[in-house]
């Protein structure tokens, strides 16, 4: 899959919530702090398009647009990209440098042991 932007992974964050939608609907949904013309959104899905995550149908005048990709899977797909990068392809490293830099609470540090009990054998 091709690489998308922080500016189309806002459009894709809507889509993934509501969808099939429109280029109004996307922009009446995207954070107001991004304040979006519906034409800039119409841009972004039209380089969604042609990276192959979103599809569009004809609706009437306007256009529908829907998510090609899972969120699920675009979000393992960056995570693995992030972990590829800095951390050598290894997770151990990334989270001992989130609790080395405090950034796990204690429920966080409990929600890791959990899953971590429920891993072993």
């Amino acid at each position: 899959m091709e690489r998308i932007s922080d500016a189309e992974a806002a459009v894709m964050m809507v889509l993934w919530d509501h969808n099939p939608a429109t280029a109004q609907d996307v922009a009446d949904r995207v954070p107001a702090k991004r304040a979006w013309s519906a034409n800039t959104v119409r841009t972004l899905l039209a380089r969604l398009v042609a990276k192959k995550v979103v599809a569009h149908e004809a609706d009437g005048r306007r256009y529908l647009y829907r998510p090609l990709i899972a969120r699920g899977d675009y979000v393992a797909g960056e995570s693995q990209r992030l972990i590829d990068r800095f951390f050598g392809g290894r997770l151990t490293p990334l989270v001992a440098h989130l609790a080395e830099r405090d950034s796990l609470g204690a429920d966080e540090i409990a929600e890791i042991q959990a899953l971590l009990k429920d891993l072993k054998p």
